[in-house]
C-alpha cells in the first residue's frame, strides 16, 4: 500500500482546539472518518494517531493484536532511535533463506 499524507489545519471546535483532515482523507479512508483513538506524541513535532475501528478482524485474536503490539513498538523505536536503523541487505536475506529453507508451513 503507497503511504499517502494529507495536509491538516488547526480547527476549533466549540472549546476544544482540534485538526481538520482534507475531505480526500475521508474518500479514501471511510471507515475511519468517525472513528476515535488516541495520540502519541513521539517528538515535539510528530505525533501517532491511533483510531480504534469496529472492524477488527476476528480471526486474527491474540496472535493478531500481540503482532499489531509488537510492529507499533518496532515503528515507535525506529522513530525515536532512526540512527540505529540498518539497510536491509542482500546478505541478510541470504541468511534468512537460510534459517527458513527446511520450514514448512501450513
Amino acid at each position: 500500500m503507497a503511504v499517502k499524507s494529507y495536509p491538516v489545519t488547526h480547527a476549533k471546535v466549540g472549546n476544544q482546539d482540534g485538526f481538520r483532515l482534507p475531505r480526500a482523507f475521508s474518500k479514501d479512508y471511510p471507515h475511519l472518518a468517525n472513528a476515535s483513538g488516541h495520540i502519541e506524541v513521539l517528538s515535539d513535532n510528530t505525533f501517532l494517531v491511533r483510531l480504534e475501528t469496529d472492524n477488527v478482524d476476528e480471526a486474527d485474536g491474540d496472535e493478531g493484536i500481540m503482532m499489531s503490539l509488537f510492529l507499533d513498538f518496532l515503528m515507535k523505536d525506529a522513530m525515536q532511535n532512526p540512527s540505529q536503523l540498518v539497510p536491509y541487505t542482500q546478505e541478510m536475506s541470504d541468511e534468512m533463506d537460510d534459517l527458513l529453507a527446511d520450514v514448512v508451513i501450513d
